[in-house]
């Protein structure tokens, strides 16, 4: 697994970013927005119908992991093409292709959140209230003053 220090070197090109534990590896982030995996041996990029065609090309593979009963598939993240390693400046463009690609995952989220919660509301039938009665003193007829 790659340390912290090898990981913020990594990046130097690309700008700062946020390296926090996660799973067996490191989730990694810039403005907030998970952008990078780092588990295992492999480093693996956030990709989406724009930006997985460049993975295809370098021949990389999406992200997989076993369980005990099958081996599952994660096509939202790419392994990074090894040669880049080497190349910080074309590493730091594919990692700005997968800050982008993160937002505009986070983007296409946002609107289904709300309409679930409106939903929600909308489901709810009102609860009807008991009707109690009330306890009224008899009423005396006014006396009409005389003016």
């Amino acid at each position: 697994m790659m340390d912290r220090e090898f990981l913020i070197d990594l990046f130097a090109d690309f700008g700062p970013v946020t390296i926090r534990r996660m799973f067996s590896g490191y989730g990694i982030s810039a403005d907030g927005t998970n952008f990078a995996l780092s588990l295992r041996a492999g480093l693996y990029f956030r990709a989406d119908q724009e930006t997985i065609p460049r993975f295809e090309a370098e021949g990389s593979q999406p992200f997989q992991y076993q369980t005990s009963t099958r081996t599952v598939t994660v096509n939202s993240y790419w392994q990074l093409p090894a040669r880049l390693f080497d190349d910080s400046e074309e590493m730091a463009q594919w990692a700005r292709a997968a800050l982008a690609a993160a937002q505009r995952a986070a983007l296409r989220k946002r609107p289904k959140v709300r309409k679930a919660s409106a939903k929600k509301g909308a489901v709810r039938k009102p609860v009807a209230k008991k009707k109690v009665a009330k306890k009224t003193k008899q009423s005396r007829p006014r006396k009409r003053s005389s003016s």
